[in-house]
């Protein structure tokens, strides 16, 4: 499981800027407006960028820096912009990331939002995050864990006692998947407060008439809530404890917390379920005993099919930790694991899934980007890749499929209404790595045989 690819530059990232990671988050609390301290430019980039994943309208503040700015700091376009957003937006929070070129010039953001609130002292100011988020030291989930931080530390309370709930932190999955998770919750009758959810402001209904800040979202209040669940769900096992936001639960309000990684395939869904059951004290209801049964069957049914195959995968950290432990359970070797991400943790993580015996055919890829892939690829003979649009034109050159799974996709459509998590998200998954591995052997074949 070891890899060196060592160059002078990277070719073609496998990651993302680490202000969008925080954006996201953002847009997942109601009535939040997510603000960037930098150049116009930037928040055009990720705005775009979201747009053509979710496909959905994704408004973003800039402060809008200009070379005078660059010179004698943004302190006053930062004011300026919170007042702008304020004005025209009313919203219930500003969630202010800061791009390379602020961070690079040494802007005091705390020192800014200090001297705001107090010209600002007699009026109804809304809740203002910052996060700081200089892509030169991170990714987008670097940007997308400190968010969740920094929002629970400013905000989570356990003033009001135990509440029953139970908090959920799932990383970076779509929208569809959060949906299926408060479902999950809700079907184990116990409350859910859930950071980020945007799993209506990101995959919503049509509007008569345009909305300034889309429905949907935690609420301020429900923040302030999760310092008095029972307990936290911690989704991801890659990042660093020092950026999860259940360790800021646990240190601010004493709530206990489990990192269980995101539930793909049996065995990682019989754990949440399992500890679902546990901290509820309900039994697993019975749709999911027999989803759990019918995904099962379906691992009988096309072990033929899938047996021996070898894939490559890239994604974020905790999502190829995921596809990883499904893949070996379906008999399907990874034959490469890469993210471009910097935890330090990844290759760890993926030795606790992958099976003893398979270590010496997996080759793991940290800060890796689409170059270190491509050579690890063509190296490995693989039958398919996992992973998002990015990695298209390797498997084009490759002439094999790509499952398109996480973020972003932008050359299909409904990216985010793709089901991951779950007995139900697996066997989607499942059933789409089976169709793809026959239709590349039905179009291969000399006959073309219509019956397998």
């Amino acid at each position: 499981m070891d890899a060196t690819y060592n160059d002078s530059a990277t070719t073609n990232a496998c990651k993302l800027c680490t202000p969008l990671g925080a954006s996201l988050v953002f847009k997942g609390v109601r009535g939040a407006v997510p603000l960037m301290h930098g150049s116009q430019g930037c928040a055009t980039y990720i705005r775009r960028y979201l747009i053509s994943h979710f496909r959905e309208p994704v408004d973003i503040a800039s402060s809008n820096f200009s070379e005078e700015t660059a010179v004698f700091g943004g302190g006053d376009n930062l004011k300026q912009a919170i007042t702008n957003v304020v004005r025209q937006y009313k919203p219930e929070m500003v969630g202010i990331s800061t791009t390379c070129l602020s961070e690079t010039i040494g802007d005091d953001v705390e020192m800014i939002l200090k001297e705001f609130k107090a010209q600002h002292s007699g009026g109804c100011l809304p809740e203002i995050i910052h996060v700081s988020t200089p892509s030169y030291r991170g990714t987008h989930m670097d940007g997308f864990h400190d968010a969740v931080a920094s929002i629970l530390h400013a905000l989570a309370t356990n003033h009001g006692g135990n509440n029953g709930c139970i908090n959920i932190l799932p990383g970076l999955v779509s929208p569809e998947d959060l949906r299926h998770i408060k479902e999950i919750l809700a079907d184990f009758d116990t409350g859910c407060r859930m950071l980020p959810d945007y799993s209506e402001t990101l995959d919503g209904m049509p509007w008569k008439t345009y909305r300034k800040i889309p429905d949907g979202g935690i609420g301020v209040d429900e923040i302030k809530e999760m310092g008095g669940a029972r307990a936290t769900i911690d989704m991801s096992r890659v990042a660093s404890e020092k950026r999860s936001g259940a360790q800021v639960l646990k240190a601010r309000c004493n709530i206990p917390f489990h990192r269980t990684g995101m539930p793909m395939g049996v065995k990682s869904c019989d754990r949440f379920f399992t500890l679902l059951s546990e901290l509820t004290g309900q039994p697993v209801p019975e749709k999911y005993v027999r989803e759990r049964g019918r995904l099962l069957d379906a691992y009988v049914d096309a072990h033929k099919y899938l047996s021996g195959k070898r894939a490559v995968i890239y994604a974020e950290e905790d999502l190829v930790v995921g596809l990883a432990a499904f893949l070996c359970e379906i008999g399907v070797i990874p034959v490469v694991c890469a993210s471009g991400g910097k935890s330090g943790h990844l290759r760890d993580v993926l030795s606790q899934v992958i099976p003893e015996e398979l270590e010496h055919e997996v080759v793991v890829l940290e800060e890796a980007d689409f170059q270190d892939i491509e050579e690890a690829a063509l190296d490995a003979e693989p039958d398919f890749f996992i992973g998002n649009s990015k990695g298209y034109a390797i498997t084009r050159k490759m002439d094999i499929p790509l499952i398109r799974v996480g973020f972003p996709i932008h050359d299909r459509f409904g990216g985010q209404r793709v089901l991951h998590l779950g007995y139900r998200g697996t066997q989607q998954l499942f059933d789409r790595l089976v169709n793809a591995v026959l239709e590349t052997r039905q179009t291969t074949s000399d006959v073309g045989y219509s019956y397998m």
